[in-house]
């Protein structure tokens, strides 16, 4: 019995220390790193270690690497001679994105009621290294067997020569892909561009660099080139899910695959756009580039005086048909002229822009007479032949059978800007010999009908008084014709300034721009000049607006930049601002 007690007073001797010591261990949170230098291709291991148990862990932000496996969570617990020793990890498998120097900052977490952080820890990522692991890992396959590319079909064109840039994306029959989203759309800055749409995806059989692929096109694109010198393509990135062969086989003898991640990058394009030649440029060159046929027709030849009839002035074919304006056509000041409609009928294709733009007049001759419409000219720049070259219409005569003669001489030809026709009639006349003046008769207001009239005046008044204050009443209660009038008077604030300025072209889509952005910073409280046109669409998606609000307010963005490098109308800029103030009453009704 004495040696029970004896034992037990030596054991509890030899665990009180140990349990003291335990208790007084401090709480310790550490980052730990497999290697601080690593190979562009090497991975490397970032493990958070605590020797309490802890919650509410947060990793922080690996900037310049990706995350290939993690978090992924091991406990360790022992006791030896009596101590217990407890571990937690948190381990992460890191993919450099760059070389370079960088930062993994600090992870938290709450052991025991308090906040506990790592000390940030440095990674130097230097070139890539041959075989760090002694065999191609997953990342390494991928690298050699998916490859984005941007072809472009021609890397030097003459500034508004149309160019096709097509984004593919070659796969290797060794790999599987699964999925594929983009992290970032190129931007095409100093070029008109328009994407060409497709309805899927479809893989087809090519090869890269002399190797059998499959290859399937992402994305395809027409740009025109709106400044000459060296104009560069942002990359189109992916981020790619695939799987990838290892050395491994299943129990029948299968390879066995392994998922991982890759981005990659069509890389930037550099464009070396040719400007179009000064020698032997005609003055009357409004900027026309591709290959053109050009008419002018008339609905009719023979009319009657105050008859109306069309002229069409029209330019077909390929080429930049969007981006310039037609030439104007001069008539005699006897035949009255509409401001023109234009038409348009353009398709887009990997070749450019093809088709067909009118300006259509409606005429209307005041006089009887001959009219002769002279020939007009048409010049554009020939990418083929790489010179410029000159169309003119024959010239058409309106012959106005039946109507008034014109007094004055003969008529002299103006521009086609909507006018005012001085019609006939006598300019002059004779004095008159017979005044027939009569005498003043004075009468006394007193008693008089105009003194009754204005005394019973206000009683009349009264049941007007009375309609027009139940008019009020219904034009308060209609609380969605007010809300229109509301509308349509933000509209015209918000556009007043664009409106001083239509005609001309650089100070009106300024104020068109600034317009539409004020409108969107006042009704949502938010500063939307940094936002692209893509981010302006999602925030209207998220407010619900409709699909056709939408397109409408991102054309006029796309019109008012486009403004900047191409000639635009002052028919196209009144269309423009008559568009704005119905695209700014739609939201103005949705918002």
């Amino acid at each position: 019995m004495l040696r029970l007690v004896a034992l037990l007073g030596l054991s509890f001797l030899f665990f009180l220390p140990a349990a003291r010591s335990q208790e007084k261990e401090e709480i310790s949170f550490e980052l730990r790193l497999s290697k601080e230098t690593l190979g562009v291709n090497e991975r490397v291991r970032a493990d958070f270690v605590m020797n309490r148990d802890g919650d509410n862990f947060i990793p922080p932000d690996f900037d310049g690497f990706r995350v290939l496996m993690g978090p992924s969570q091991s406990i360790s617990s022992s006791w030896i001679n009596g101590v217990r020793s407890y571990s937690k990890t948190y381990s992460y498998t890191l993919a450099p994105l760059e070389k370079g120097t960088f930062t993994i900052g600090q992870g938290t977490i709450v052991i025991e009621g308090e906040t506990y952080k790592t000390i940030p820890k440095k990674i130097t990522v230097t070139d890539a290294v041959d075989r760090p692991d002694g065999e191609p890992t997953a990342e390494d396959i991928a690298d050699q067997n998916l490859h984005l590319v941007a072809e472009v079909s021609n890397t030097r064109p003459y500034m508004n020569e149309p160019i096709s840039v097509v984004y593919k994306l070659y796969v290797s029959p060794s790999i599987v892909v699964s999925n594929f989203r983009p992290l970032d759309n190129p931007k095409y800055n100093n070029f008109w561009s328009q994407d060409i749409a497709f309805s899927k995806y479809n893989i087809q059989e090519g090869t890269y660099q002399g190797q059998p692929y499959r290859y399937v096109v992402l994305k395809r694109v027409v740009l025109y080139p709106q400044k000459s010198g060296s104009l560069e393509i942002e990359p189109l990135a992916l981020d790619v899910s695939l799987e990838v062969p290892t050395n491994k086989r299943d129990f029948f003898g299968g390879r066995i695959y392994t998922k991982t991640n890759k981005v990659v990058s069509a890389g930037k394009r550099t464009i070396e756009v040719k400007p179009l030649p000064e020698q032997g440029k005609p003055s009357d060159f409004s900027g026309a580039v591709g290959d053109f046929n050009f008419e002018v027709s008339t609905s009719k030849n023979a009319l009657n005086a105050s008859e109306s009839m069309q002229a069409k002035v029209t330019v077909r074919g390929t080429g930049n048909l969007k981006l310039f304006q037609l030439p104007k056509l001069t008539l005699p000041s006897a035949l009255e002229v509409y401001e023109p409609e234009f038409k348009e009928n353009v398709s887009t294709t990997l070749t450019g822009m093809q088709g067909e733009i009118t300006e259509e007049y409606t005429i209307v001759p005041t006089y009887q007479g001959k009219y002769p419409i002279p020939a007009v000219n048409f010049t554009y720049f020939n990418p083929d032949s790489e010179k410029y070259e000159r169309l003119t219409s024959k010239e058409i005569t309106i012959n106005v059978l039946e109507g008034p003669t014109a007094d004055s001489g003969p008529v002299s030809p103006v521009s086609s800007v909507a006018k005012n026709v001085v019609r006939g009639g006598e300019q002059f006349y004779f004095i008159k010999l017979q005044p027939n003046l009569k005498p003043r008769k004075w009468t006394t207001f007193f008693g008089s009908n105009y003194h009754l009239g204005w005394l019973f005046a206000p009683l009349l008044l009264i049941p007007l008084f009375v309609l027009l204050r139940k008019k009020r009443e219904a034009i308060e209660r209609d609380v969605e014709g007010n809300r229109i009038k509301r509308a349509n008077r933000l509209a015209k604030r918000y556009l007043s300034q664009a409106r001083k300025t239509l005609g001309e072209k650089d100070a009106f889509y300024i104020a068109l721009e600034k317009a539409l952005h004020n409108y969107l910073k006042a009704k949502l409280k938010i500063e939307t000049s940094d936002f692209s046109k893509d981010k302006i669409r999602d925030l209207l998606s998220d407010k619900g607006i409709a699909a056709e609000t939408m397109e409408a307010f991102t054309e006029l963005l796309v019109n008012c930049e486009m403004a900047r490098y191409s000639p635009f109308s002052k028919v196209q800029m009144q269309q423009d601002y008559e568009k704005a103030s119905e695209v700014i009453t739609a939201l103005d009704k949705e918002l």
